[in-house]
């Protein structure tokens, strides 16, 4: 993989992390508006955010592992930082749901 492909790759993994990211953000929103139809919507759509960028990172490692030598850059450190904060968000967000649903 060259410099540019690897760039572009990393960016759009970052690009869809923060769909995600978004998405659950935004269903948290809707849960605490009552709009639970919105917010499971809104949840499905950040699950298959996150199963397109996690799917991208593990081809990446499915790489290293045939052999192809992946740089370990600030840019792919971004993007698994990126992940993590997305994986915190939606268990916070499944627990704040829970807690609005209780309350109507």
């Amino acid at each position: 993989m060259d410099e540019m492909d690897w760039e572009v790759s990393c960016f759009q993994m970052i690009t869809v992390a923060g769909e995600a990211k978004s998405n659950y953000l935004e269903a948290l929103q809707a849960a605490k508006e009552n709009n639970f139809f919105k917010a499971d919507q809104l949840m499905k759509a950040g699950d298959k955010n996150f199963a397109q960028v996690h799917k991208m990172h593990t081809d990446l490692v499915q790489k290293e592992c045939d052999g192809e030598k992946i740089e370990v850059t600030l840019l792919l450190a971004h993007v698994e930082d990126q992940m993590m904060s997305v994986e915190v968000i939606k268990t916070l967000v499944l627990e704040f749901y829970e807690l609005y649903r209780r309350t109507i």
